[in-house]
C-alpha cells in the first residue's frame, strides 16, 4: 500500500518486508568525544600523523578544542582564542554559521535525491547560477558568446579544481606545458603539485607535469616562457597566499594580454582569496580583471561541507565536453552532492544579506592601519601589507648587533623559527591563533573569519605589539622560546644512534 503525501505528485513507499531495518542502537557522538582515550593529539600521533602531532606539542599548539563559534575557538579549560588562521581561510563566515547549519538541516530533512549519477542534480544548477552571477565581469549578467565566465564544473576541493582547470587548458589549447609563479600554492595533488612554487612540497615525489616557474609580478619573465611555446596555461593567484604578495597595478591584465598573444589561457586561483576575503567578492575585482578560468573552494563550503568549482568560458568548457559521447569524460563522485551545493548556496546568501564583503573591507582597513601604526617603531618589521582580512607582517634582519646575533642564530637552524618565537607566546599568552605565511619566509599571515570585530582587531594588535616588542630585547623571553625551538630542531636533525 502506498501513502500519498500533501503533494499529490509524490508518493511515499514503505520499505519492503525483506529489507533490513534502518537504525538500530542510537549513535552517541558526545559519548565518543568525551570518552576515555579520546585525546585528539594522542590519537593523531598513534594513527594519523606522528610527526605533526610532535610539532603541535613542541610549539604548544595542542589544546583540546571543544567548540567553535564565529571568530573564536574554545578549549576544554574554558579559554577563548581569536582564530586568525580560520582553517586556512575556510571559515570566512565564521565557525558554525547558523544560516549554513540550518540550510544543511533543511537539506537533510527534505530527504533530497542526492547524487543520482545518471540523472539531474537538483541543487547543482542553482549554485552554478548563483556563482556565475557574482563572478568577475558578470555583475550585469554573463557576457554572451562565451566571452566571460559562464560555465561551472564542481569538485570536492580546491586542489581538485586546479586539476580540472589544467585538463581543460590542455584540451582547449592542444598543448602540454604550464607556467606558474614562485611562492605560489595551488594544492598538493600530483597535477596541482606540478604548479606549486615551493620545492619543499615537491621534494621526493618524482616526475611531475611539464611546468616552468617565473617570478610573481614579472611580465618579462612570463613572456620569455610563453615565447618558448607549447604553454597551455599560466596559473596565478591574484594575491599570493604564501606571503600575501600583491600584484602591481597592470600585472594581471598584462599577463592575460601575453597569454592571448601566445595562445595560452590564464587560470586565476581564487581558492583562498575568493568570497570576500580581500574586501571584494573576488581579488580579481580589485583590478577589474576577468580571467579565462577561475578556481574557487575553501570559503564556499561555509566551513561545513567541502566544495570547489571551476568557472570557465563556454568555449573552453565545450572543447572538453565536445560531443554526446564525451559528455562525462571528466567526473568527480561527490562534486555535486546536495549538502555541498546547499552549503554553497547558504554561504552566498549569508555573504549577501549580512554584507560581509563590505564589512571585511572596512574592518580590514582598520586592522591594517592599526598594525602599521603600532609596529612602525620595530626595526625587524620590514612591511605590513594586505587587502581586506588577508594581512602579512614581514620581518627582516635587524641593524643592531645584539638583535642580529639572535636573528642569525635562529635562521642558521631553521628559517621559520623566528616567526614561531612570536607565534608561540601570541598563542599561549594572548590566546590568538596565527601561523607563518609559508616555507622559508619571515612572514606572519592573518586570515581570520570575516566576522572579526574592531574589538577583536584591537586585541590582535595589542598582542602582536607585545610579542614583537619582546623580540626587540635580546636576550629576552621571545629568544628563550627561540632557544627551545632551536634545541628541538637540532635534536630532530641529529643522526639516529645505531
Amino acid at each position: 500500500m502506498t501513502m500519498a503525501t500533501s503533494n499529490n505528485n509524490h508518493r511515499v513507499h514503505p520499505a519492503s518486508a525483506d529489507a533490513p531495518a534502518r537504525g538500530g542502537a542510537a549513535f552517541d557522538l558526545r559519548a565518543l568525544l568525551d570518552g576515555p582515550g579520546a585525546d585528539p593529539v594522542g590519537l593523531m600521533e598513534e594513527h594519523i600523523n606522528p610527526s605533526f602531532a610532535r610539532v603541535l606539542r613542541t610549539i604548544g599548539f595542542d589544546p583540546t578544542y571543544v567548540r567553535g563559534e564565529g571568530a573564536y575557538l574554545f578549549d576544554d579549560q574554558g579559554n577563548r582564542y581569536i582564530d586568525c588562521l580560520g582553517g586556512y581561510a575556510v571559515f570566512a563566515l565564521g565557525r558554525n554559521h547558523p544560516v549554513i547549519k540550518d540550510a544543511i538541516r533543511q537539506a537533510l530533512d527534505l530527504d533530497l535525491p542526492n547524487l543520482p549519477g545518471v540523472g539531474p542534480f537538483r541543487t547543482a544548477g542553482l549554485l552554478a547560477k548563483e556563482l556565475l552571477a557574482v563572478a568577475p565581469g558578470n555583475a550585469g549578467g554573463a557576457p554572451p558568446g562565451g566571452a566571460g565566465l559562464d560555465t561551472v564544473f564542481f569538485t570536492s576541493s580546491g586542489s581538485e579544481a586546479v586539476e580540472v582547470a589544467l585538463k581543460y587548458a590542455r584540451v582547449f589549447t592542444g598543448r602540454e606545458r604550464f607556467v606558474y609563479c614562485s611562492k605560489s600554492y595551488h594544492g598538493l595533488t600530483l597535477g596541482s603539485l606540478s604548479v606549486n612554487g615551493n620545492a619543499d612540497f615537491r621534494d621526493g615525489f618524482g616526475s611531475l607535469l611539464n611546468a616552468s616557474e617565473v617570478p610573481f609580478n614579472d611580465l618579462a619573465a612570463l613572456e620569455q616562457e610563453l615565447r618558448r611555446g607549447q604553454v597551455a596555461a599560466f596559473v596565478v593567484e591574484p594575491i599570493q597566499g604564501k606571503g600575501v604578495h600583491i600584484p602591481a597595478a597592470g600585472y594581471l591584465a598584462g599577463a592575460q594580454e601575453l597569454c592571448r598573444r601566445y595562445g595560452a589561457v590564464l587560470i586565476a586561483d581564487e581558492i583562498q582569496t575568493g568570497f570576500g576575503r580581500t574586501g571584494a567578492m573576488f581579488a580579481c575585482d580589485h583590478w577589474g580583471f576577468v580571467p579565462d578560468m577561475m578556481v574557487v573552494a575553501k570559503a564556499l563550503s561555509g566551513g561545513l561541507v567541502p566544495v570547489g568549482a571551476v568557472l570557465t568560458r563556454r568555449d573552453i568548457h565545450t572543447a572538453t565536453f565536445s560531443s554526446l559521447d564525451r559528455c562525462s569524460r571528466m567526473q568527480t563522485t561527490f562534486g555535486m552532492n546536495d549538502l555541498a551545493m546547499v552549503a554553497g548556496l547558504a554561504t552566498l546568501h549569508a555573504l549577501r544579506t549580512e554584507r560581509l564583503v563590505e564589512h571585511t573591507a572596512h574592518v580590514g582597513d582598520y586592522l591594517l592601519a592599526s598594525l602599521r601604526e603600532r609596529l612602525a617603531p620595530y626595526q625587524m618589521v620590514k612591511d605590513v601589507r594586505g587587502k581586506g582580512l588577508m594581512i602579512a607582517i614581514e620581518f627582516a634582519s635587524p641593524k643592531s648587533l645584539g638583535l642580529k646575533v639572535g636573528w642569525n642564530l635562529l635562521h642558521s637552524v631553521d628559517h621559520s623559527l623566528f616567526c614561531q618565537a612570536i607565534l608561540m607566546p601570541l598563542f599561549s599568552e594572548h590566546r590568538i591563533l596565527a601561523q607563518v605565511a609559508g616555507h622559508r619566509q619571515d612572514v606572519i599571515k592573518l586570515i581570520p573569519p570575516l566576522v572579526l570585530s574592531k574589538a577583536d582587531c584591537d586585541q590582535v594588535v595589542n598582542a602582536l605589539d607585545a610579542t614583537i616588542g619582546a623580540c626587540h630585547t635580546f636576550p629576552g623571553p621571545a629568544w628563550e622560546v627561540g632557544k627551545k625551538l632551536t634545541a628541538a630542531a637540532m635534536k630532530r636533525m641529529a643522526p639516529a644512534k645505531a
